[in-house]
């Protein structure tokens, strides 16, 4: 008997886990990637800790470019506090779990999630709610774990595959239980609770609101909204000067061809400017640029896109703050 596990890197997915394999059920561990997950590539560390937990394999499930087009900006159950469609989310995954039931030959999946642990996602009625987006009322196929006895029975308690017995009754955003359970294991590697997806981030979820007026949406920009301070210049260029070591990597290593890099002739931070923007914004741009570098007041050349702007910083940053994106 086999199940796939949706699974994050937190404590309760790898205890839903280890909870189901220490019943002889073979796991798979599923990350399903939608891009929000965070700006740092954690991927050999997830994998470490499902396989820790008792997985027998792990994969990642890119689907960025489908969750962006139909769960980002049309959810059916709304947003929580910021840009997250939280219950559309869930939904959606679970959705393309079951689909990959076949390829694995597995018959159900279990999820980390706790009653009551998320405001939004997690109370009993956004899970019937997840469900029924899910198609997964009749069929039953998704286990929870951790508040199972709690939790009508599914599909594989009936059938007998998972001995009901050995499951938890966890509810509620405490984390003494689990906390226990992870000392018990010796379990010291695990993702912080609440945690992770940007899209829960009040400030993310500005820059994707502020973005959408100017331009579409689509997977690049997922990752150029993670870095940088941004700033939207008078004839609707967006620029992005990076603020320390890991924004200026981050940035040159970005892969989109709706914005190009400028190297400036001095010390400074890692540049993009919209591909498409106006000679009068490439100039502030580069003045922007340079404002934030290691520069004196005398005038630099400054390439953009093979045109030289011969431009001096702002005398103050004062002055180039007044075109922040966001005003914060």
């Amino acid at each position: 008997m086999r199940a796939l596990a949706l699974f994050s890197g937190g404590l309760d997915s790898m205890l839903a886990i280890k909870t189901v394999a220490d019943m002889d059920i073979e796991v798979i561990a599923l990350y399903i990637k939608i891009g929000f997950g965070g700006t740092k590539d954690i991927s050999e560390t997830l994998q470490k800790r499902a396989l820790k937990a008792g997985a027998v394999g792990f994969e990642i499930i890119d689907v960025r470019e489908e969750y962006v087009e139909k769960i980002l900006f049309n959810p059916v159950y709304g947003y929580g506090k910021n840009f997250n469609p939280c219950i559309d989310c869930h939904a959606f995954m679970f959705r393309v779990a079951k689909e990959l039931l076949p390829k694995y030959n597995a018959s159900f999946i279990i999820t980390g999630e706790v009653l009551g642990q998320r405001p939004m996602s997690q109370r009993s009625d956004a899970l019937r709610l997840v469900g029924k987006l899910a198609n997964d009322i009749d069929e039953k196929l998704i286990l929870r774990p951790m508040s199972a006895k709690l939790m009508e029975p599914t599909t594989p308690e009936i059938k007998g595959c998972i001995n009901r017995e050995k499951l938890l009754d966890i509810s509620g955003r405490g984390r003494d239980r689990q906390l226990a359970l992870a000392k018990e294991f010796e379990w010291e590697d695990y993702e912080s609770p609440g945690g992770g997806c940007l899209l829960t981030d009040p400030y993310y979820s500005q820059k994707i609101k502020e973005h959408i007026k100017f331009d579409e949406f689509d997977v690049d920009d997922i990752e150029v909204l993670k870095f940088g301070r941004h700033f939207r210049l008078p004839d609707g260029a967006k620029l992005i000067i990076g603020r320390n070591e890991e924004d200026n990597n981050s940035l040159e290593n970005i892969k989109t061809t709706k914005f190009i890099e400028f190297k400036l002739p001095i010390i400074g931070p890692s540049s993009l400017i919209s591909k498409n923007a106006s000679l009068k914004d490439k100039e502030l741009g580069a003045k922007i640029a340079l404002t934030y570098a290691k520069s004196d007041n005398c005038k630099y050349d400054v390439t953009i896109d093979n045109e030289v702007f011969s431009i001096s910083p702002f005398a103050s940053r004062d002055d180039a703050r007044k075109y922040f994106a966001i005003q914060i």
